[in-house]
């Protein structure tokens, strides 16, 4: 059945139109050349009647979906594909539209194909998200031409679908996978070493090449008649908690993301390293006041509670409220712990405000403050200043990087350790740490 609304007029026929018509014009002072334009328009009349024909003839001769994970990952590059499968007789030539969701702000996804006859074509792009939430796809809008191409056919298939935008697990994956083959130097993550012998004994076993001599154990070398050594663990089951500030401060944007999602996407990444060392992760977000609190814990669903966490987190433009945040700390965390701060601070006025909950929770805990590099400000200072303008913002640039090294300066001096760093490092950073204290047995 024909159906007005799925033919499409192309370019190419509007162009032989013009022909045409500038043909009929120029007749009028050349009249042999009339005969010739109404040949030349009825042989244009009966292509049209030809395509319209061999597109129309018969229904559902195209088929298309679009292939995704049920989830993307904030952050990263997701990949999308497009099926397509040709059922005609004849080759097609195909304009691809996907109608991807408003929050990416494109308008050229657009792909232009030729499938042969009874063959299929897949066709792979990647989007990025850059912030948490539900994000709709609509239709793949296929524009099917024959050779000729002079009209189309429109086919949409409904893949109308709600995805919703996780923390990194991309990330948090690759981290995974690198840990458990040993290359986590790739992404930046240092190898430290051990000092001493962790405290936790494990077994005895057989020496391999690289055993560390000095755990040689004798008695039971003697017994064995071969070299035996004493096998040591990491302490397991210690709390390591990620406290996600969400005020005002972590609305900064860095490469369209907040700071917010990089500090999720680096507790994301985090608690799935402490779970996979045998240690119990939790997580509390607070901003004017205390919002999510969960326990410390290694069962086998906390991951995914605290994806689940994590996935519904959103910032405001309130001061953050350190005080309500030691209280619930000093509430609920009753045995020592890895506490990671993720908070920002742009002057060493604003960290005095909150220095006298910082020094007492690091009284009781292991307390590591994680902020940011302003990495525009580093930009500007390191920029060659070409006139009086640029040597006053270079100045000024200058003065609130020292001042966040200040900042450093005086958590040191009062013991309180701390990370500055730019956000697309922070992932690796805040795991090098971790890595630290554990190789250092501070936790």
């Amino acid at each position: 059945m024909f159906r007005i609304k799925y033919l499409f007029l192309t370019e190419r026929l509007f162009i032989a139109l013009g022909i045409l018509a500038a043909l009929f014009t120029v007749s009028f002072f050349l009249p042999w050349l009339f005969n010739a334009g109404v040949v030349l328009f009825f042989v244009l009349i009966s292509l049209l009647i030809i395509e319209y024909a061999m597109l129309f003839a018969k229904p559902n001769m195209m088929q298309g979906r679009r292939i995704m994970a049920e989830r993307l990952s904030n952050g990263d590059e997701n990949d999308i594909d497009l099926y397509l499968e040709n059922f005609y007789g004849f080759d097609i030539f195909c304009e691809v539209i996907d109608e991807i969701p408003h929050q990416f702000q494109k308008r050229d996804v657009l792909f232009s194909v030729a499938i042969p006859s009874s063959q299929t074509k897949i066709l792979k792009y990647q989007l990025r998200p850059v912030k948490r939430g539900e994000y709709s796809f609509g239709a793949v809008n296929v524009f099917v031409s024959s050779v000729l191409k002079l009209v189309k056919r429109k086919y949409a298939f409904a893949n109308d679908k709600l995805v919703p935008v996780y923390p990194s697990y991309i990330q948090m994956r690759h981290f995974e996978l690198l840990a458990a083959s040993n290359r986590l130097t790739m992404l930046g993550v240092k190898k430290i070493r051990r000092i001493g012998h962790s405290m936790e004994f494990e077994q005895i076993r057989e020496y391999v090449a690289g055993d560390d001599y000095r755990t040689l154990n004798w008695k039971a070398t003697a017994r064995k008649g071969q070299w035996m050594v004493n096998s040591f663990q990491d302490e397991r089951a210690q709390n390591v908690y990620c406290l996600i500030d969400k005020g005002r401060v972590m609305k900064m944007p860095f490469h369209n993301m907040t700071l917010l999602d990089y500090a999720i996407n680096s507790s994301l990444v985090l608690s799935n390293i402490a779970l996979n060392k045998s240690d119990k992760a939790g997580i509390i977000t607070f901003s004017n006041k205390v919002n999510n609190v969960l326990i410390a814990d290694r069962k086998q669903f906390q991951l995914q509670k605290i994806n689940e966490l994590l996935y519904a987190q959103k910032t405001n433009y309130l001061e953050s409220d350190i005080e309500a945040l030691y209280y619930t700390v000093r509430e609920n965390i009753t045995q020592r712990s890895l506490i990671i701060l993720f908070t920002n601070y742009e002057t060493l006025r604003g960290l005095k405000r909150n220095l006298r909950y910082l020094r007492k929770m690091s009284a009781h805990h292991l307390l590591l403050v994680v902020f940011f590099e302003n990495n525009e400000l580093k930009e500007l200072a390191q920029k060659t200043a070409t006139n009086i303008q640029e040597v006053y913002e270079q100045t000024i640039a200058e003065k609130f990087r020292f001042e966040k090294k200040q900042i450093v300066k005086e958590l040191h001096n009062l013991g309180i350790a701390s990370i500055l760093t730019a956000p697309e490092q922070l992932t690796a950073n805040t795991v090098n740490k971790y890595l630290e204290f554990k190789a250092r047995g501070l936790i």
